[in-house]
């Protein structure tokens, strides 16, 4: 009963919504990566699945040389056209509006918002110590829904300070939309409260089935059914995997320093049909059998077997065992290689990854007496008065050092 009234003793006031809706990107937020936890530190290029040392026992493959006439085993597409599936949405033609396509796909995810919303509000009354207000806030609409996520989605594209501006009357900041959809108190309100799933049957954190995505994962399971179900994917897909920025508290929260968003949630998704979430060392796919990568494919594609898509993947899922695995399932594969896979032919040879110096076939030349010419310095963007330049090319070059650099980006090569 302490822990029960713990989890619904405070709900976060105004300036800690404030805080989490206006976060900025900046580089000060970032936490100190050796606190980042264990399970999550791991980069697409250093991951143990996609390490030489991964031992997953795999088939034996044999290999022979390419002989004259040799052509792909390409399979022919048998799926419908790719866009929405009439059959599951008959009333949508080319007259439908955005908004009728976006009910499709979110109908029932707004339908569990507002039950679970609602639900907790009660909760959070039922375990306060002291009285609540003689008025209670009226229960939440389907209607107030729609209007507080419009509401967020606007926010987006226009970011400010505070929250309190979006609803300032001032004249550098006034906008009727926010006013006239929902006040700023009842948003506040449905902010606070925001739930997708029943606190009071928490799953058991030491199962080892536990599922650390159950806060989310009725939606998140309710919207990959709704893609596979509405839209028929194209011939071509691509397997990838995606980082999306997130500096909350999560054990599977990924710092990957070569990515642009180096802290975040790691996505891996079958463009344009399904998606599934990484969630650490413990939740992998991996077996005796298949390598990590190789199930993960092989979750991905559970929904487009036996039609003859064409599926492209980088080298960090490529593996031998896994294109015969899409081949039996009647799914064409092509994926830049890694020679250091398990499975792969020794007579690849390794690829030089360094940079060979340009070679440089032309000539410089500063005449003792000549007319000054004006270049565009391909180091630092500056205009400088030079007698050098090339005699094949007569194209002016700043300095000595920028003959190479000059001659090696035609956009560059600016002459007045």
């Amino acid at each position: 009963e302490p822990q029960k009234r713990a989890q619904y003793s405070k709900l976060l006031d105004a300036e800690e919504l404030e805080e989490i809706l206006m976060e900025e990107e900046s580089d000060e937020e970032l936490e100190d990566i050796n606190k980042v936890e264990p399970q999550g530190n791991m980069s697409s290029s250093s991951s143990p699945s996609s390490s030489s040392s991964d031992k997953a026992e795999e088939t034996e493959i044999r290999f022979r040389d390419r002989r004259p006439g040799d052509s792909p085993n390409v399979l022919d597409f048998t799926g419908p056209p790719s866009g929405i599936n009439r059959s599951a949405a008959p009333n949508i033609n080319a007259q439908s509006s955005p908004f009728s396509i976006f009910i499709l796909f979110f109908q029932q995810i707004f339908q569990i918002l507002l039950q679970e919303t609602e639900r907790y509000f009660h909760q959070f009354m039922a375990c306060q110590d002291a009285p609540g207000p003689s008025v209670q806030p009226p229960d939440i609409t389907i209607e107030e829904i729609y209007n507080f996520l419009a509401i967020i989605i606007q926010m987006g594209h226009d970011q400010r300070d505070t929250l309190k501006d979006y609803w300032s009357r001032d004249e550098q900041y006034y906008t009727p939309f926010y006013r006239n959809t929902m006040v700023r108190d009842r948003f506040i309100h449905i902010l606070r409260l925001l739930h997708f799933e029943n606190n009071e049957a928490p799953p058991n954190r030491y199962d080892p089935e536990y599922d650390r995505l159950w806060k989310i994962r009725t939606i998140f399971d309710n919207l990959n059914n709704k893609f596979c179900e509405l839209y028929n994917p194209a011939e071509r897909l691509a397997v990838d995997e995606v980082i999306v920025l997130f500096k909350g508290r999560v054990i599977f929260r990924q710092y990957i320093p070569k990515k642009r968003k180096s802290f975040g949630i790691k996505i891996y998704k079958l463009c344009d049909y399904d998606m599934t979430v990484y969630l650490g060392k413990q939740r992998q796919l991996a077996t005796e059998e298949i390598t990590l990568t190789h199930g993960i494919v092989l979750q991905l594609i559970r929904g487009v077997e036996g039609l003859g898509h064409k599926i492209y993947m980088d080298n960090y899922f490529c593996s031998p065992a896994l294109f015969h695995d899409l081949l039996d399932r009647k799914i064409n594969s092509c994926c830049t290689v890694r020679n250091d896979r398990c499975g792969m032919p020794q007579e690849i040879p390794p690829k030089s990854m360094k940079l060979k110096k340009l070679e440089v076939k032309h000539s410089l030349h500063w005449p003792i007496k000549g007319k000054q010419r004006h270049r565009i310095c391909p180091r630092n963007k500056k205009r400088r008065s030079t007698l050098y330049y090339c005699k094949k090319c007569d194209i002016a070059l700043c300095v000595v050092d920028c003959f190479e650099k000059g001659h090696t980006r035609a956009s560059e090569c600016e002459l007045s």
